[in-house]
């Protein structure tokens, strides 16, 4: 029976993990459309963050509260604070800028690189074992490697074939998108940071095992910084837009937020039962979703650069 049992839940991590690199790819068309019509990436995650917090508190509150610590120290909110900055109003800012630059399928080639940054940082602060005498270890060592040097130099070349479908042979020496290095940087900067940050979640995991509160609360406090930050750059808090309705709007950043709520929730308990580096090997299979839906619903190319890593 404890057999069967640890089976399901082997099955369901996998299962779930293939998943969410599905829904990300799905959103990451969805949002690179949306964003094409002009809305503004600050627009996206204020609504987003906020209906993740309206969402998934309330079953924060039902399953996790005996949980909860009977007083919130300075260490947690300082740690709540810092993902919060990083994962929710910085990296998505980066990442929807970058993707808004470039295309969903390097959007999601980037992310190839979080198994390699996840392991380096896991490997420092010993959350991964590592015996340079063992060829496992020596063998997950060069993977790293390979996957870092692939999907950077994948993710420019698919930058720089984009561009030449659509320019003249005389144009070749300026085949390169400005534009496109902008975003890929980008999205480079993004994944670094996310991967910090989900190293630092999986400490906080270690003490706080509260997956759902740590989604809800971490969604509240980046949506208040990520309406600061709009505050401090364009003088303004925008949070409609006249190229799409309210209406379409709110239910589209409702849905992003559930489900990408969704999504973290179980990927923290995936991290948590598995261990970070683990969940970030699946990150590949999202590029293979996003080129496919790509090139199925926006019509792009599929050309060497697609497949990044």
């Amino acid at each position: 029976m404890m057999m069967n049992s640890e089976y399901l839940r082997e099955l369901a991590v996998l299962v779930g993990l293939v998943s969410i690199q599905l829904v990300v790819a799905v959103y990451g068309v969805l949002t690179s459309r949306v964003m094409a019509l002009g809305l503004s990436p600050y627009v996206l995650i204020i609504y987003g963050s906020f209906a993740t917090f309206l969402f998934y508190s309330p079953l924060a509150f039902i399953f996790e509260r005996k949980k909860w610590p009977s007083k919130l120290g300075m260490k947690l909110l300082g740690q709540f604070v810092l993902i919060s900055f990083g994962g929710v109003t910085v990296s998505q800012w980066l990442l929807l800028t970058g993707l808004n630059k470039t295309s969903p399928a390097v959007a999601a080639a980037m992310p190839n690189l979080s198994p390699g940054l996840i392991f380096i940082m896991s490997w420092i602060f010993r959350f991964e074992k590592v015996n340079l005498k063992c060829w496992y270890s020596r063998t997950k060592i060069l993977g790293t490697l390979l996957c870092i040097i692939g999907a950077i130099l994948m993710s420019f070349l698919h930058a720089s074939a984009s561009k030449s479908i659509s320019t003249s042979p005389t144009d070749a020496a300026s085949a390169i998108d400005n534009d496109k290095i902008i975003g890929t940087l980008c999205l480079m900067s993004a994944v670094i940071i996310f991967s910090s940050l989900v190293v630092l979640q999986a400490a906080i995991l270690a003490e706080f095992p509260a997956p759902i509160s740590i989604c809800a609360v971490t969604a509240f406090i980046g949506s208040v910084l990520i309406a600061i930050l709009q505050l401090i750059q364009e003088h303004n808090l925008e949070i409609t837009s006249p190229f799409i309705g309210t209406g379409k709007l709110i239910l589209f950043a409702l849905l992003g937020g559930i489900v990408g709520g969704g999504c973290n929730s179980f990927g923290s308990w995936a991290m948590k039962a598995k261990g970070p580096v683990f969940v970030s090997t699946f990150s590949p299979i999202g590029t293979v979703f996003s080129v496919t839906i790509s090139a199925v619903t926006l019509g792009d190319i599929i050309a060497l650069g697609s497949l990044a890593a």
